[in-house]
């Protein structure tokens, strides 16, 4: 049998409903992430963590809120345009998604 990889998928973010914001219960935080964030919006390391996060069974995420069509989603989605706030400041986790090229068995 032999493995084939593929290109990696193409996903046109402009017709999904957000998916990836909403479906995941948590968004890794690391710490250059936390930098990048607290860059973003002009604050220190503790009011970005404070205010931006959260930590779920020890590792540090992304807070989330309410949305109207999945019932929780990330903080930064727009819930009208379905579209990510903080598109330059996003964690290195949302950055490489989908994370691996498709595979294909023969």
């Amino acid at each position: 049998m032999a493995i084939i990889e593929t290109k990696p998928a193409y996903y046109n973010c402009s017709k999904c409903p957000a998916y990836c914001c909403s479906i995941y219960e948590r968004v890794q935080v690391t710490k250059r992430d936390l930098k990048r964030l607290a860059k973003h919006f002009a604050v220190d390391l503790e009011t970005a963590a404070r205010r931006f996060t959260s930590i779920w069974q020890g590792e540090r995420v992304l807070r989330r809120k309410a949305d109207p069509i999945f019932g929780k989603a990330c903080k930064f989605l727009n819930p009208d345009t379905r579209q990510c706030t903080i598109y330059h400041a996003r964690p290195l986790v949302c950055r490489e998604f989908p994370g691996r090229a498709r595979v294909r068995l023969l």
